[in-house]
């Protein structure tokens, strides 16, 4: 069963980590043909499970020197049914695939975990449309019916929380948490920012959290950014408000090139990791209760390393403060 669904450790004032870019890292840097950027397709065999593993281990080992908390989130971005149907999945085998990822987690919670390092385990749900643009909308009962499979997928495993990446408009996001909260499941949703700081449905990030707040009863366990660099929605956060405070993760691109410039960019951008460190070491000013960091697209260990590093230094100087 699972061991932190009734209380997520993030939720307190302990610094967590996650992992970087996995898609990237495993199509630039790993040399893996990953069709439709779909990594739970790894598990189909011994020789992708054991490249994922190897990945995700990569990141217990850091999180466990670091004496830092770790939530792994499953390699499911991608396994909902309209991409797992382009790679030929049926119903039943798309299933058995979300539910393989979590084993997968156990398994490295289980060699890895330390009073010091609680482990995380959280349930990956990707858009049903392209992360980029808002090409599939739904209503937020369209979202809830489609997103509900994988959801109570990860409620019968030993999955601890489900989280939605790369969401870019308020009523996926809404439905998302409505389809979590009828499975009991802690949800967190990670909404995709332009460069404008605003969602590619041209939403504010205040308005689309705030809408979900509304919609939902605020029964997310919080809220993250993802997939965009902190350059292009410091701004946004500098304006301050209450909604700020529902905010506790980020995992910004290594990249500053917009999303259409990165959907069509043949190389991998991995930009300063060093940089990425400071600058969110930076908006810990801003958002006072993030306590779960890692990176998304370009962004591989050393980022993340240099990430938890700066976080633990800022959050040391507000201590001594």
């Amino acid at each position: 069963m699972s061991k932190y669904r009734k209380h997520l450790p993030q939720l307190n004032d302990q610094l967590f980590m996650t992992d970087g870019g996995l898609e990237t890292t495993l199509i630039f840097h790993q040399k893996l043909d990953l069709p439709y950027f779909a990594a739970f397709d790894l598990l189909k065999d011994e020789a992708g499970t054991a490249q994922l593993e190897g990945y995700f281990r990569r990141y217990a080992e850091m999180a466990r020197g670091e004496n830092v908390g770790l939530v792994l989130e499953a390699p499911t971005w991608r396994a909902n049914p309209d991409w797992a149907r382009k790679l030929g999945y049926s119903d039943a085998a798309l299933a058995d695939a979300n539910r393989k990822a979590i084993s997968l987690l156990v398994r490295i919670r289980d060699e890895y975990e330390t009073p010091a390092t609680p482990i995380v385990i959280s349930g990956n749900l990707g858009p049903r449309g392209d992360g980029y643009r808002v090409d599939a909308r739904m209503s937020a009962d369209e979202a809830r019916a489609y997103h509900a499979p994988q959801i109570e997928t990860f409620a019968a495993t030993d999955a601890d929380m489900v989280a939605a990446f790369t969401i870019n408009y308020a009523e996926e996001g809404i439905g998302v948490v409505q389809a979590a909260k009828a499975c009991g499941m802690p949800v967190a949703v990670a909404f995709t920012l332009e460069t404008d700081g605003r969602l590619p449905s041209g939403d504010t990030l205040q308005h689309a959290v705030e809408r979900t707040d509304a919609d939902t009863g605020a029964y997310a366990v919080y809220y993250l950014i993802n997939c965009a660099h902190p350059t292009h929605f410091d701004g946004v956060l500098r304006g301050g408000g209450e909604w700020l405070a529902r905010i506790r993760g980020l995992r910004a691109n290594a990249s500053r090139r917009s999303h259409a410039e990165l959907d069509e960019a043949p190389d991998l951008d991995d930009g300063d990791p060093g940089e990425l460190g400071r600058q969110y070491g930076a908006l810990r000013g801003l958002l006072p209760r993030m306590t779960v960091v890692g990176g998304c697209c370009g962004t591989d260990h050393r980022h993340v390393e240099q990430i938890c590093r700066a976080m633990k230094e800022a959050r040391g100087a507000q201590v001594g403060a």
